[in-house]
């Protein structure tokens, strides 16, 4: 007899990993290395250190170590809001008529409204055991800002925040909860510092792009004694962190004997969807199972499906190591869309060699119809959703709705990375309907693909 599925399937507390899984360990082929931008040479250990905190560059070029001990003090953290729940959308389906069956694993249970704690609090936690001051980052639509602020408040560490211009003005109540904790926030493109005056000048009138904000917080870092950089996506070291989602989330399911025919994410720079994949990758990997892993991509910010494999800056003010990933190019500033993670040119090195190799696929969706799903979502499973996450929604739905048309019973899991309630002006120029789509066009793409360094 088959086991009744419970709407919320919750580990116990002892449950909660106490390993992160680095899928790197399971590459035949691993990521490319990151090169030092002036000699091409492959970065080390002491050059990166100025730049980011020693345990956590160790973390970033270990590619053979699979699982890594989770410190005491993250661990207990992880307890104020882990283990997270992973929900059976039996509403959703009803509504759908589909005979899918939809799981979600919901990481908007904590006050950051969002998965990006699970790496905020590990950085911030490397950054104090080292001795540091403070810490400089950037953020998109904010998620990632205000968890490094609750995590630097717990560790008394000085936190540094360049947020897009975009968001910045489209969400001031993100912005507030930051300084909340103590953060200061600062839009950029700004003229604070020599890289963001640069941009402005190059760019007058910008609404800014996570490659902008990501120039001035490392600037300000490698120029100010007792701070590093830490940044909340793309990095290997982030996407080892936020492997905790995907090892309770195939917890979860193995309790139930469950196994996901589909798996989706949404994709900006590759934190979440990362984190989400990396067990069942690694058993895709290995030769164990085999799963249809998905990354959803806004169309407006193409990185993936139409985007170049090659090395490329992280960062429009190009100083940056170079990464060998998939680009739309450094300069590339994309438009002003709502889903403000989901805003950079490139993706995380390591999932780029994953896709390259065809271990997954990507699919690109328009803003509107990304808003619609999270609407549909929201009415009928009761949870306001961010943005971003509302691609993975879209996808899901879509993906349902196919196994009505066909009659098949697959298993879909997609991560539900957080909540939309902070992101009101976005739903209410959907609901007003004056949200518009924009997809860049080939020349302008070309444009970008251009500058690419010559590697």
């Amino acid at each position: 007899m088959e086991k009744k599925i419970p709407y919320k399937i919750y580990l116990k507390e002892d449950e909660i990993p106490k390993q992160w899984y680095n899928v790197r360990a399971d590459m035949k082929n691993k990521p490319a290395p990151l090169l030092n931008p002036a000699t091409h040479q492959p970065m080390t250990f002491e050059e990166l250190r100025p730049v980011f905190c020693d345990e956590l560059v160790k973390q970033e070029l270990d590619d053979d170590t699979a699982y890594i001990d989770i410190p005491k003090e993250i661990y207990n953290f992880y307890k104020m809001y882990r283990p997270s729940p992973l929900v059976r959308a039996y509403c959703l389906e009803e509504k759908l008529q589909t005979p899918a069956k939809i799981y979600y694993k919901f990481e908007g249970n904590n006050t950051s409204g969002s998965h990006k704690l699970n790496s905020a609090i590990a950085q911030a936690y490397y950054a104090k055991k080292q001795g540091l001051k403070g810490v400089t980052t950037e953020t998109g639509a904010g998620q990632w800002g205000t968890a490094l602020s609750m995590a630097c408040s717990y560790f008394d560490l000085d936190c540094k925040v360049f947020m897009v211009k975009v968001s910045y003005e489209q969400k001031p109540f993100r912005r507030e909860v930051m300084r909340t904790y103590g953060a200061s926030v600062t839009p950029s493109p700004s003229n604070t510092t020599k890289v963001g005056r640069q941009i402005l000048e190059r760019y007058p009138g910008t609404t800014g792009s996570l490659g902008c904000a990501i120039s001035e917080a490392v600037e300000v870092a490698t120029e100010t004694e007792g701070y590093r950089y830490v940044l909340g996506s793309v990095l290997n070291q982030v996407l080892l962190h936020q492997s905790v989602i995907g090892l309770e989330a195939k917890a979860a399911l193995d309790k139930y004997n469950i196994n996901p025919d589909i798996i989706i994410g949404c994709a900006g720079g590759g934190s979440n969807l990362g984190g989400l994949i990396s067990p069942f990758m690694g058993e895709k990997l290995r030769g164990e199972k085999n799963y249809d892993i998905v990354a959803v991509e806004p169309a407006s910010c193409p990185s993936f499906t139409r985007g170049k494999f090659a090395y490329d800056f992280c960062d429009t003010g190009m100083v940056c190591p170079l990464a060998k990933m998939y680009t739309l190019g450094s300069g590339f500033i994309p438009s002003a869309n709502h889903a403000g993670g989901l805003r950079f040119h490139g993706m995380s090195s390591t999932l780029s060699q994953l896709y390259h190799d065809g271990y997954m696929r990507a699919v690109s969706v328009e803003q509107t119809s990304v808003f619609a799903a999270a609407q549909q979502f929201a009415r009928i499973e009761g949870i306001l959703p961010a943005p971003e996450s509302s691609h993975a929604i879209r996808v899901a739905i879509d993906e349902a709705l196919k196994c009505k048309e066909t009659g098949e019973e697959k298993t879909i899991l997609f991560g539900l990375t957080g909540t939309g309630y902070f992101d009101m002006v976005a739903y209410q120029k959907f609901n007003d309907g004056v949200m518009s789509d924009y997809i860049p066009t080939d020349e302008e793409l070309q444009k970008s693909f251009d500058s690419l360094p010559k590697v």
